[in-house]
């Protein structure tokens, strides 16, 4: 069975993800509840830094100027950090990786998306950045790499917000 994709229409343009639902069932199974559900429709990009990465999916972004923006979880809760030795999917650009506060099992809603290999936020590398990987873009990188090159100002939020219009999932 084929893993779920979804289309991501931003006020930039367009792009499609694959859910990593056989690899990931817990990471990318949590995305696409929250997907499904229509959670992320009108939220904000709240963090964007070019050669690294963009983030997205606090609560809080609904509106893009609340000083919250990055700060919130999803109504689910947080979930257990995801690590199948099985598995060592790096963060590599394009894929789609589980923001956290840095402390274990505190990932919930927040995801980024790498813009360049980001190899040691890899949970099996050293260190104590640990961030599981549960989807990639495939196709409409152009729109992810046109949300990286947006100018941002104070706390990496970008000056002109980006809005997640609508996210549709496809089984």
């Amino acid at each position: 069975m084929a893993n779920p994709t979804a289309t991501c229409e931003t006020s930039l343009g367009s792009f499609d993800v694959e859910l990593f639902l056989d690899k990931m069932p817990q990471t990318a199974g949590n995305w696409l509840t929250l997907a499904e559900s229509g959670f992320y429709d009108g939220l904000h990009f709240h963090r964007v830094i070019k050669d690294f990465m963009v983030q997205f999916g606090c609560p809080h972004s609904k509106d893009p100027n609340s000083p919250r923006a990055g700060t919130g979880d999803s109504p689910r809760g947080t979930i257990k950090d995801e690590h199948p030795p099985a598995h060592r999917l790096s963060n590599e650009p394009g894929t789609l990786s589980m923001a956290n506060t840095g402390q274990p099992n505190s990932g919930s809603c927040q995801f980024f998306i790498n813009t360049v290999h980001n190899d040691f936020l890899d949970w099996f590398s050293p260190g104590a950045s640990k961030h599981p990987v549960f989807g990639k873009v495939i196709r409409g990188m152009d729109v992810v790499k046109k949300i990286e090159g947006t100018r941002t100002g104070p706390g990496d939020r970008p000056a002109t917000p980006v809005k997640m219009i609508k996210v549709t999932v496809h089984r």
